[in-house]
């Protein structure tokens, strides 16, 4: 163990951190307990899924995900339909909504589908969640599910590195499009699937990036489905964004609409006439019965289908692997770091970036002045290219939503659930070998005193007046100590249950130390 801190440098102990597992940007708390006075400060995981933030949370968080799709994908068991307030995720596909119908208290557009879209039928649904199960002439019984891969379609062929051929035919513009809509795409394919399907199918998907950036869907699907309705379906699948254009900018360069307080709106910098509000902007769309959609997003052609045998083990736990991979990557790492990519790589994702950081992402977004529209709930201080939204920035390129799409049926937990599962398996392990771990809820804010008032306070600490803030090599150091002790102890809980021995009668908690550990967060 580390015994000071002298001894380690700065990166060989953030590298110790991330090879035992401790955050290494934990987020520092004030912890007081109102009954004794008592006040500690507590490093609190920073919880981030990304690996380029923070490796050791990123990872945890990849392993969670992990144990939930393994665990609701080859159910054979029904799950009661969760509430809003239960459910743990889901794209929004829950509702029944048909594909092409966008509506609001004030228009509704036409349910006709699209003439380039082939029908789709409508089968009798059946109220499961759950897939068929097939006997075998030995009498052998299998219930098979399925892995699915979903692509947008091409933008310019592009070579082996994922860059353009020919960068000037490329449409950067409706790769950006595609991307910043594609998780609407998804809630339409899961509508629609369930349609032609005739039950409630549920899913684990999880969304990554192309060797050309463009993001495609992975899911584990429960039960099957024949693989031309699958194929069917995606050929049907499309999304219609009926907002005003967003081709050709308006206002370009410094030439921008200004804010004017006494209006309450932005006006046009050489007529000073208030730009459109966002709601006239629609109304004008919905006036013209020659107005067509400001984009259109397709499903590619490719669409990947491989059956998955509950009692396959290895094949089941290489496609949970292979569904989870990249979660802790973002999308710009597809390429690596700075120096593993390619200058034509840089140029496409640098050219990929820029169409994105300008088009709108939302109907709030600020990027709506460019193109003669102002943003819904337009306020002072907007300015194109720089609105708030993840989906804009070079990590993401689009894709600001999340990365994991679970259906509220594919569990019926929710990750804190799941958590606490996995904490129950230590719990267990630690008891059989005479450990106690400490209840994760021992300091929880909910915790009340006889009077009914809180008795546990968490605040964030003040960096510039507490001075008893503990060092960034300290909370690090702490925190690799009593991962390797508890790691220690785990091990050796584990081997006595392997060889049956019988515990020491003076044992000491799994996690005894001198400080105080964080709660489950």
């Amino acid at each position: 163990m580390i015994s000071t801190l002298g001894q380690v440098a700065p990166d060989v102990l953030h590298d110790l951190a991330v090879r035992n597992g401790v955050c290494v940007r934990p987020v520092l708390s004030r912890l007081t307990d109102t009954a004794t006075g008592e006040q500690l400060v507590v490093p609190i995981p920073c919880g981030s899924t990304q690996e380029r933030q923070c490796p050791p949370c990123a990872d945890r968080a990849r392993k969670l995900r992990m144990q939930q799709c393994r665990e609701g994908w080859h159910r054979d068991d029904e799950i009661p339909a969760a509430s809003d307030d239960d459910a743990d995720e889901d794209t929004g596909s829950e509702d029944e909504t048909p594909s092409d119908v966008e509506e609001s208290a004030r228009r509704v557009r036409s349910t006709r589908r699209r003439q380039d879209a082939p029908d789709l039928p409508r089968v009798p649904m059946d109220n499961r969640t759950v897939g068929r199960a097939f006997t075998a002439p030995n009498g052998r019984t299998y219930r098979p599910s399925m892995f699915l891969t979903l692509t947008l379609p091409s933008y310019g062929k592009v070579g082996p590195d994922g860059t353009p051929l020919d960068p000037g035919s490329y449409d950067y513009h409706r790769a950006a499009m595609d991307a910043l809509h594609f998780p609407k795409l998804v809630d339409r394919f899961w509508q629609n699937l369930r349609r032609c399907a005739g039950y409630k199918v549920q899913y684990f998907a999880t969304v990554e990036a192309q060797r050309r950036l463009a993001p495609h869907l992975h899911a584990a699907v429960r039960g099957v489905i024949p693989r031309q309705v699958v194929k069917d379906v995606a050929a049907a699948t499309y999304h219609q964004l009926w907002w005003p254009q967003c081709t050709e900018p308006v206002y370009t360069g410094d030439d921008l609409p200004r804010w004017d307080d006494y209006a309450g709106a932005f006006l046009d910098p050489h007529t000073g006439a208030p730009l459109p509000t966002w709601e006239q902007a629609l109304d004008a769309i919905g006036d013209d019965p020659a107005a067509t959609p400001a984009h259109v997003v397709k499903l590619g052609t490719q669409v990947d289908y491989q059956g998955i045998i509950a009692d396959a083990d290895d094949k089941v736990s290489k496609a949970v692997g292979y569904l989870t991979k990249y979660l802790s990557k973002s999308i710009a790492d597809t390429y690596g770091d700075d120096d593993t990519i390619t200058t034509a790589q840089a140029i496409h994702l640098d050219r990929l970036h820029r169409e994105v950081r300008w088009l709108p992402c939302s109907p709030t977004c600020s990027n709506w002045l460019r193109f003669g529209v102002q943003p819904k709930d337009a306020e002072a201080g907007m300015r194109p290219g720089w609105c708030p939204s993840k989906a804009h920035d070079r990590h993401h390129l689009g894709l600001g939503g999340r990365r994991v799409l679970v259906s509220r049926q594919w569990t019926g937990k929710t990750l804190t659930d799941h958590r606490a599962d996995r904490a129950e398996v230590v719990r267990q392990t630690l008891a059989a070998a005479g450990l106690d771990m400490p209840d994760t809820d021992r300091y929880a804010a909910t915790t009340q005193l006889e009077d009914g008032t809180p008795r546990f306070i968490w605040t964030p600490v003040d960096r510039n007046n507490d001075d008893d803030l503990p060092t960034w090599h300290g909370v690090l150091t702490r925190g690799i100590n009593e991962r390797i002790r508890w790691r220690t102890q785990y091990e050796q809980a584990k081997q006595r249950a392997r060889d049956g021995t019988t515990p020491p009668t003076d044992t000491r908690s799994a996690t005894d130390t001198n400080e105080t550990a964080a709660p489950a967060a």
